[in-house]
C-alpha cells in the first residue's frame, strides 16, 4: 500500500509530499496549509486499489 503520496501547491507551485491513510477511507477530501508558503490546498484523494490519486486545488 502507498505510505507517501504529493501534490503541487497551486499557489506557490512547489511539490509537498503528504501521508496517506487508506485507513481514513477510500475516498477523502481536507484542507491542508503549503508548508512552504501557507495558503490553503482543498486535497481529494482517491483510492484506487492501493494507488492513491491525490488532486489538489485552491481552497
Amino acid at each position: 500500500m502507498q505510505e507517501e503520496g504529493s501534490y503541487f501547491c497551486n499557489a506557490c507551485g512547489e511539490e509537498i509530499v503528504i501521508p496517506l491513510d487508506v485507513s481514513a477511507g477510500r475516498e477523502q477530501e481536507y484542507v491542508e496549509d503549503c508548508p512552504v508558503c501557507c495558503r490553503p490546498n482543498l486535497l481529494r484523494i482517491t483510492w484506487c486499489n492501493e494507488t492513491a490519486d491525490i488532486n489538489a486545488r485552491p481552497e
